[in-house]
């Protein structure tokens, strides 16, 4: 550990001792106020824009303006405004029924703030996925300091200084840091820690907050499979999965994985897939539309895919583009893969990029067993015309949430929760199930100074032989 963050990590810890006085001062910040520290969200975003657009595409080599307009500033201005729009609602103490047997008295729910929390944010989309988690802890009442991705080190500076200017650091804070950083991160005593990142990694997370008792909340990936079933049109689900796949060059956590296509159908969905994606960008080598892929590292990992699925005996179709000048930009072309082996890479790891293996299946239970048979997925994408078949697949299937004839866009309904389960993560947030992630639910049972439930303490009579048996009649 170098000296620079050794002096980090201390510096994290008098941070978050800092938060914590804070937060005991003012336990249950005001609902206005709370709608102030989202407003200043969404302020941040519309003024500096250009500034987050250009830092995002400096740490990629090359992000289309367009992608993080659309998937990123405007993503976070929507959640912070729908998130101060119903605060109010969510953060309400709610009365619950008592039992003829507890009576009389008043049972309560109260909303509270869990206190500090911890950040972790990962590399793909470096802005929106840092600062959707904090406009929820923010509409909770708590106190944030978030640990961004090492990889987009340009987002991570910017977002610092942004932070820095539009709030106190007892309030918000952003730590840059190397893994040395991002570990001692992981192991502090927040009141809550939130991950976003991959399942490896997120093991570690979890274990270092168990260390502490910290809750976590993992949101973390896996394979999203595509089901296209029979009689679906191919160039609607081509036109559908390409954009979702290509978004990012497939550096999207809920990007179709893989495409599970009837048996004999591979080639043409595969050629329909590759002939939009050339339509859509004419030469990716060169197109700023076409975003990069986000490391050395990374580069190298994806074209290994493609080189082990080719020896395997898969055919790569990819669309058009110049490979001396895309090599030179770090960007892959958009590559479909058909029939790779199922112990390759392409179909084991997630691939977080531009590679979309296509396969065939003979019937439906047939795809639906493949998909049970793994991980459960953050996502899964189903096309059908026939709502009865989409159904069964879904009663046949588990994933962290579920796009039908469409992918992507379900995180993008603000009351949808959003989060993955078993592998693909655990806990979610967004909208109300964001502020509830954050936030404690704490019960009280009130009654007066005399209540008939001490009438049951020994020595025991007639009174409680009464009550015992209506309650286990």
């Amino acid at each position: 550990m170098s000296e620079a963050e050794a002096k980090q990590i201390e510096r994290m810890k008098s941070l978050l001792a800092t938060q914590r006085d804070a937060f005991r001062h003012e336990r249950h910040r005001p609902i206005d106020l709370r709608k102030a520290d989202l407003a200043r969200i969404a302020d941040l975003c519309r003024k500096n824009s250009d500034a987050i657009c250009e830092a995002i595409s400096r740490d990629f080599g090359n992000r289309a303006r367009q992608e993080s307009v659309i998937a990123e500033i405007a993503f976070v201005i929507q959640d912070a405004d729908h998130t101060a729009k119903h605060i109010g609602k969510w953060a309400k103490t709610r009365s619950v029924g008592v039992p003829m047997t507890l009576m009389p008295g008043k049972a309560t729910i109260r909303r509270e703030p869990k206190g500090v929390v911890g950040i972790v944010s990962p590399w793909n989309y470096p802005f929106q996925l840092a600062m959707a988690p904090l406009v929820a802890a923010l509409g909770a009442g708590c106190r944030a300091m978030i640990k961004p991705s090492e990889l987009t080190p340009a987002t991570a500076e910017l977002m610092k200084r942004l932070i820095g200017e539009a709030f106190e650091e007892d309030h918000v804070c952003v730590i840059t840091g190397g893994p040395a950083v991002g570990e001692a991160f992981s192991r502090l005593k927040f009141d809550h820690l939130f991950y976003t990142g991959s399942t490896q990694v997120g093991r570690l997370v979890a274990m270092a907050a168990a260390e502490n008792l910290v809750p976590v909340t993992l949101e973390l990936g896996g394979k999203s499979p595509a089901i296209v079933t029979p009689g679906y049109p191919k160039l609607s689900a081509a036109k559908s999965i390409g954009w979702g796949k290509f978004l990012n060059a497939g550096q999207t956590c809920v990007a179709p994985d893989y495409v599970m296509v009837p048996n004999g159908e591979e080639r043409a969905m595969g050629e329909a897939i590759i002939k939009i994606a050339e339509h859509e960008f004419p030469e990716s080598s060169s197109d700023d539309a076409y975003t990069a892929i986000v490391s050395d590292r990374h580069y190298e990992r994806l074209t290994g895919m493609i080189e082990e699925a080719r020896a395997g005996g898969a055919e790569i179709l990819q669309a058009e583009h110049d490979a001396q000048a895309a090599q030179a930009a770090r960007k892959i072309p958009p590559t479909v893969i058909l029939n790779p082996p199922a112990d390759s890479k392409v179909m084991t790891e997630e691939i977080f990029g531009p590679l979309l293996p296509v396969v065939g299946y003979s019937e439906i239970d047939a795809a639906t067993n493949y998909v049970a048979d793994h991980d459960h997925p953050l996502a899964l994408y189903v096309y059908s015309t026939d709502k009865e078949m989409a159904t069964r697949i879904l009663d046949q299937s588990q994933s962290g949430g579920v796009g039908i004839n469409t992918n992507l866009l379900h995180l993008s309904v603000p009351d949808l929760p959003f989060g993955g389960i078993g592998a693909s993560g655990q806990g979610s947030y967004h909208g109300e199930a964001g502020f509830l992630t954050f936030t404690h639910e704490r019960s009280v049972f009130a009654t007066g100074k005399w209540h008939p439930s001490r009438l049951l303490a020994p020595p025991y009579g007639k009174f409680y032989e009464t009550v015992s048996k209506k309650q286990m009649s």
